[in-house]
């Protein structure tokens, strides 16, 4: 894409650019024929961040770049340049700007999911130890109460998203009457105590049930209540249903919700917008209640492609190198007509796998690939654990060159290391993220600038034109 002519400069627009990807806030202001904004944005000795806007923005529309990969920089981290975005933000927003605008090529904490799950992936179950399907049992189309061994990923009809107290459809004194051995006549034992509201629990009391005998000296001992009848301390109380319905072994009781927090800290500094590029969750932007814009490298990536691969080969196949990806990897293959395989993956426990005590990954190639160019896609390499075995996997079936065309190259650890020393031929990535510390440790990556498509986002965002005209018809080709 060219750049555009200082005919065509865009005025009363602010570009401001975070420490993690300098050179690209530069090409995108080039591509605009703009200058960026002064700022001093560092770190104090104690490790807090400092920003200054040292440019007026007041009444401007404003976009902050950050990228959120390894930088050259060992002292900033990830945590560090969202924290970074977060303060230029709200300076903004402090400063009277008129819109501000975030631009994060990699979207940071994406990858992690945001619900609680099971990794065996139970589905939801009844007080009867039946499957239940969204409208309950099978054929009865009435929804069952759900237990504690799972919640559902959206709230259900009629039925709160965390069971408890309010949950309609659940009684709750039925669900601890029916765990608790209060029915024996000759004593029991029992759990109470807490607070009403559960906020603040003590720790919980051991009681025993006494026979109703009231010389029992016992201060400790309390007649029998009546079958399933509990006070409102009882199963209100979160400690008390966790301790009489214990998580299954392989569920993940407790998980930070780090996707709708991330979107909670940006929306709250003070963003209007979001730009960002290939997320790797589609669903991520539902956590958000402003505009996301999820720009998308295909184009680039296909033109790389025709020009760079197709020439020197006939006999090209996309690969994508798990399940998760063949979406991303079809569309490329149906808009450059080539032939498309799959490798799948699959963790399996070790109670499968005789003589082993942890999982094991095995992998399986589904397609054909012998004497042929195999182009591993994908959306970000991190670790480069799944690209490395899958061109194993591809020279070992008969693959005569594999190449990864990846949008978001990372690279932490040891992954460049793995990646010279593995069966991959080249790394094609963009620089959405730095690569310049990259390049010079691995001889086999090489870089696709993208910063030309997020000029044009930002100019066509700034004069409220269509975004989807960028991608037409693959019209960056």
């Amino acid at each position: 894409m060219t750049r555009k002519t200082s005919s065509n400069m865009v005025r009363n627009i602010s570009i401001l650019s975070g420490n993690s990807h300098i050179s690209l806030a530069l090409s995108i202001c080039n591509y605009l024929s703009i200058s960026p904004s002064e700022r001093i944005l560092c770190k104090f000795s104690s490790g807090e961040s400092r920003c200054e806007i040292q440019d007026s923005v007041r009444g401007k529309d404003v976009y902050i770049i950050q990228s959120f990969g390894v930088g050259e920089d060992p002292n900033y981290k990830v945590n560090d340049y969202l924290m970074e975005v977060c303060i230029m933000i709200a300076a903004c927003k402090g400063g009277s700007a008129r819109r501000v605008t975030a631009v994060l090529p990699l979207f940071p904490y994406s990858r992690q999911p945001d619900l609680a799950f099971s990794k065996a992936g139970a589905p939801l179950r009844g007080d009867k130890g039946m499957v239940v399907d969204g409208e309950g049992k099978a054929g009865s189309g009435k929804a069952e109460a759900y237990t504690f061994e799972s919640v559902p990923v959206t709230p259900h009809p009629n039925i709160a998203r965390t069971a408890g107290l309010g949950s309609k459809g659940l009684d709750m004194a039925d669900v601890v009457g029916r765990v608790t051995n209060s029915n024996n006549n000759t004593g029991g034992v029992g759990y109470r105590g807490g607070t009403p509201s559960g906020i603040q629990t003590p720790p919980l009391q051991l009681i025993t049930y006494g026979t109703g005998n009231n010389n029992n000296n016992n201060n400790n001992t309390f007649p029998p209540p009546p079958p399933g009848q509990f006070t409102t301390h009882d199963y209100e109380n979160p400690s008390l249903m966790l301790s009489l319905h214990p998580p299954k072994p392989n569920y993940k009781q407790w998980m930070a919700q780090s996707g709708s927090l991330v979107a909670d800290l940006l929306t709250c500094s003070g963003a209007d917008r979001i730009l960002t590029c290939d997320l790797h969750e589609q669903t991520y932007q539902g956590f958000f209640d402003i505009p996301v814009d999820n720009l998308h490298a295909r184009p680039f990536l296909c033109k790389y492609i025709s020009q760079h691969i197709l020439p020197t080969t006939n006999s090209v196949t996309i690969i994508s190198p798990d399940a998760g990806g063949a979406k991303r990897a079809t569309a490329i293959a149906d808009v450059l007509n080539l032939p498309f395989a799959l490798i799948h993956k699959e963790r399996r426990h070790p109670k499968f796998i005789p003589g082993k005590k942890s999982a094991k990954a095995t992998m399986m190639l589904v397609g054909e690939v012998k004497g042929r160019t195999c182009l591993l896609i994908d959306d970000l390499v991190d670790t480069g654990n799944t690209i490395t075995r899958a061109a194993k996997l591809l020279k070992r079936e008969g693959a005569e060159r594999v190449v990864a065309v990846v949008t978001h190259g990372v690279f932490s650890g040891d992954a460049l290391e793995r990646i010279e020393s593995s069966a991959l031929d080249k790394v094609v990535v963009t620089n959405t993220v730095d690569q310049t510390a990259h390049l010079r440790r691995c001889g086999k990556v090489e870089v696709l600038d993208v910063s030309g498509v997020f000029g044009e986002a930002v100019r066509r965002v700034h004069f409220g034109e269509s975004l989807a005209g960028l991608f037409e018809g693959e019209g960056m080709l």
